[in-house]
């Protein structure tokens, strides 16, 4: 079962909005969430020409990603793993997992994930307490990321994290590093290569084949394992890193109405997901039984992914 979500005239928006500065030079959200102005590399966010020990690594990262990632290694990939036989394990000992995962392609972290998860989920807590299927969102939105380990096929990290977007049509010019995709062989497919390409007009989000990675992964996982999470949550899980859509607004001639609805919670999620990336640390051991109470109430005990 799932359900849709409306929300009426949130606040959201590709900046942060201004509220207030304190002496630490950092931006106040909607709910008294601190804002940094710069990353862990003392960068502007997602400033992927900014000069840094990791940038040279996350534009070879993406010049991989965008020669290798094509419609038809999608659909493979999509095929693979979604039989969903590689474990069987709970929410949380997948969370346990991503202690040992650091995302490459990420020009603003370099914290192990479960650091990420949960800074987001309770920045997210804060602002929104009445929403805990967002709150359960947050925790396991990168749970997907478990493909870099060796016992699920240890794939590369192009194949599992950065930025995501259509295959089986044109390659928008807003997705970060796009002249690599001169070097992919969809770029010249006239199959692929047109405005809509395989798709029509507003065939909804679910019907398009997005380049494979944790998010479409963690996707699979939560919906063939019957998750009773709203739509809107799955739409984050799988579409958080599909930036030019929510920060770009490039591809919205693929989208339905229910689409449409879900992107206004995508947004709301995405300024937590980006700039709660600190060195602020959670205690884990305070906070984890609120979200195994969330685990249970929206998952069954056991998963097979």
């Amino acid at each position: 079962m799932t359900i849709t979500l409306l929300v009426e005239n949130p606040e959201f928006g590709v900046a942060a909005e201004e509220k207030g500065f304190n002496q630490e030079s950092e931006l106040v959200l909607d709910g008294g969430f601190l804002v940094p102005y710069a990353n862990s590399f003392g960068h502007g966010f997602r400033d992927y020409d900014a000069e840094s020990e990791r940038q040279e690594g996350v534009e070879r990262f993406y010049k991989l990603n965008h020669i290798n990632q094509t419609y038809d290694f999608v659909k493979k990939m999509r095929k693979e793993y979604g039989q969903l036989n590689r474990v069987e394990m709970s929410i949380w000992e997948c969370c346990e997992l991503l202690n040992d995962v650091v995302d490459e392609s990420d020009p603003d972290l370099d914290e192990p994930q479960i650091e990420h998860l949960l800074q987001t989920a309770e920045a997210i807590r804060k602002d929104y307490p009445n929403e805990d299927w967002l709150h359960l969102t947050a925790l396991i939105h990168d749970l997907g990321k478990v493909l870099l380990l060796p016992s699920f096929g240890g794939l590369p990290q192009w194949a599992v994290v950065g930025d995501t977007y259509p295959l089986g049509c044109a390659f928008d010019k807003s997705i970060v590093h796009h002249k690599y995709f001169m070097e992919n062989p969809d770029y010249y497919n006239p199959a692929y290569n047109t405005k809509y390409g395989v798709y029509s007009p507003n065939c909804g989000l679910d019907n398009v084949m997005m380049s494979w990675g944790h998010d479409d992964y963690m996707y699979l996982v939560a919906k063939e394992n019957n998750t009773i999470l709203p739509s809107a949550a799955l739409f984050v899980i799988r579409y958080h890193s599909f930036y030019s859509l929510h920060r770009s607004d490039a591809y919205k001639h693929l989208m339905n109405e229910e689409d449409v609805e879900n992107l206004k919670w995508l947004r709301i999620f995405n300024k937590y997901d980006l700039y709660s990336k600190s060195k602020v640390r959670v205690n884990v051991e305070k906070v984890k039984p609120y979200y195994l109470s969330l685990i249970e109430k929206y998952f069954p005990a056991k998963l097979q992914w």
